[in-house]
Formats: C-alpha cells, sequence, structure tokens
C-alpha cells in the first residue's frame, strides 16, 4: 500500500516508516524541522497547523492510508486543530486514517478503561486528544483512532533518556510509585498500526502493553537493562505535588489484542535484560520502486 505518515520524523513516525518500508510499502513522511537519515522514504515537510497545506500534501501524495503520528504535547492547534486537519483531508482525498491518540483523554477515576469508556480529559493536552478524536469520528467514520500509552524503546525515547539522567543525577526530580500507566514497545506499536491500517475494523482501539505499571518500576526496569544503579533514582508520590492530570490510568487493550496478530508485551517483558539488544528497528530497508509522487 502507498503510506503517509504525518510526523514521520517523531519518535514512533520513524518506527512506522521504518516498518513499512522492510514491508516494501512505498512511503511518504513528513517533518517539521529536519529530515531524518531514513532511506526510501519521500519526505515532505509539513506543518499540520495550516489546513490548506495538509490537504494539498494529501492530494499530491495520493496515499491509500495515513497515519497521524504527528506529537507536540503543548500545542491545541497541533494536536486538536492538525487531527481534525488531517481527517479532512484524507476524507477529501478518499485515503484510509490511522490516527494515533492517548490514554491522556481519560481522568484515571476509573479502575481500567476500554474501548467503550467516554473520555473525561483532565489536562488541556487530554483535552485536545479527545476533541481531535470526537473531529474524526464525525468526518471520517472509517477511520482507526488508536489510544496508546507510554512509548517505550531500545534506549531512544523520551522516558529512558530521563531515567538515565535521574541516575546520572544530570536532572532532578522524582519518579512517583503511584502514577500508573501501560507502557508498549515502539515496535509493537508501530506494527500494530500498520496491522490496523490494512484491516476493515473502524472506530475506538487501544494498543498499550499488557503491564499496568508505576513510573517508578518503569525506571526501575529501564536501569536494569542498562546497567544503571537503580538506588540511584529518586522516588515520590505524584499524588503530593499537585500536579495537573490524571494519576493512574490503566488502558484496556484485551478487545484490540484479540484482532491482531501483532503481540502487544507487558513492560516487564520487553525492559527484561538480555544478552544481546534485537534492536529491530534499526534493520536495513529494502529498495523498491513506487509511483512518481508529483
Amino acid at each position: 500500500m502507498d503510506l503517509l505518515v504525518v510526523g514521520g520524523s517523531g519518535f514512533l513516525g520513524l518506527e512506522i516508516t521504518r516498518q513499512a518500508r522492510r514491508a516494501d510499502h512505498c512511503v511518504a513522511a513528513t517533518f517539521h524541522s529536519g529530515v531524518p537519515a531514513v532511506a526510501d522514504v519521500d519526505w515532505r515537510n509539513l506543518d499540520i497547523r495550516h489546513r490548506d497545506d495538509v490537504t494539498a500534501l494529501v492530494l499530491a501524495a495520493r496515499p491509500d492510508v495515513i497515519v497521524n503520528a504527528a506529537y507536540r504535547q503543548s500545542d491545541w492547534a497541533t494536536t486538536a486543530e492538525g487531527g481534525m486537519h488531517v481527517a479532512l483531508a484524507a476524507a477529501v482525498a478518499g485515503a484510509r486514517l490511522v490516527h494515533v491518540s492517548s490514554d491522556a483523554v481519560f481522568s484515571g477515576t476509573t479502575a481500567r478503561y476500554d474501548e467503550t469508556h467516554v473520555p473525561d480529559p483532565a489536562t488541556p493536552y487530554g483535552a485536545a486528544k479527545a476533541a481531535a478524536e470526537t473531529a474524526i469520528k464525525g468526518i471520517t467514520p472509517t477511520a482507526v483512532i488508536a489510544r496508546t500509552s507510554l512509548i517505550i524503546g531500545d534506549g531512544d525515547s523520551p522516558h529512558e533518556r530521563h531515567v538515565h539522567a535521574l541516575a546520572a543525577g544530570a536532572v532532578t526530580g522524582a519518579l512517583f510509585t503511584d502514577d500508573v500507566r501501560c507502557p508498549v514497545h515502539v515496535t509493537d506499536l508501530a506494527s500494530a498500526l500498520l496491522e490496523l491500517a490494512a484491516s476493515p475494523y473502524s472506530g475506538i482501539h487501544h494498543v498499550a502493553g499488557k503491564d499496568a505499571i508505576s513510573r517508578y518500576e518503569l525506571g526501575v526496569l529501564i536501569a536494569r537493562r542498562d546497567g544503571l544503579d537503580q538506588a540511584t533514582l529518586p522516588t515520590g508520590l505524584r499524588a503530593s505535588t499537585g500536579l495537573p492530570g490524571p494519576i493512574d490510568v490503566r488502558l484496556d487493550s484485551t478487545n484490540t489484542q484479540a484482532r491482531l496478530n501483532t503481540r502487544l508485551r507487558g513492560a516487564r517483558e520487553f525492559l527484561a535484560p538480555t544478552p544481546t539488544s534485537t534492536r529491530s528497528s534499526r534493520a536495513t530497508t529494502s529498495s523498491v520502486r513506487c509511483r512518481p509522487r508529483p
């Protein structure tokens, strides 16, 4: 299939482009500031806050599928309005849309959230994500809206870098023992999104890891895998800080997992120390001939 990855230069977007190329899909992807060093991808500069630019690019690229992985947490125009712009362009071009959403749409007042739960965001970012979901469902009812949680990699995610910085004393802060999420590995998430893109499914899907763990336990798992001294990791209670936002949000991905061949591993599994690194996301892509694009 011909694929357009919006936000292709981001952490998740890069993994989607790599996997799509290894599967011999023709891939166009967008960047905001710099072109990533990923071969055989048609890189396009795009700011999704500008609706006309989004529509023009989609009509020029003519993708079968658009995956929107664009991310800027503090920006309503990118998260809410940008998501709407991509949905409008997908509708105009007749492209299938897979939109990446977040567990931030929930307040954490429910023990566990499946796809039937109605968003009740407690932060501006969560509200922006929920607004985008609502717009997308109205504009492109056949779209997949994939909610996920903390995205972890093989040392290169923001969460992993933060743990290393805390262990080295390079930054201040704490890993909260009461702040719970369901982390997912970036390779599992990207694979699941591509699988959903090629599927007949639509609507809300939860695509998160099977383990619900605290930020502190996540930090300990990262430290053990990477040979850091976990005793150097500072701890704390988020409830005592007064920081806005949900504390305990557990996505239930059971229904989505039943539809997938991709196995959504838990953090205790994908962060377990191994004798050798298996960073498959860095594999070399093959070269295929895609149809010419304007």
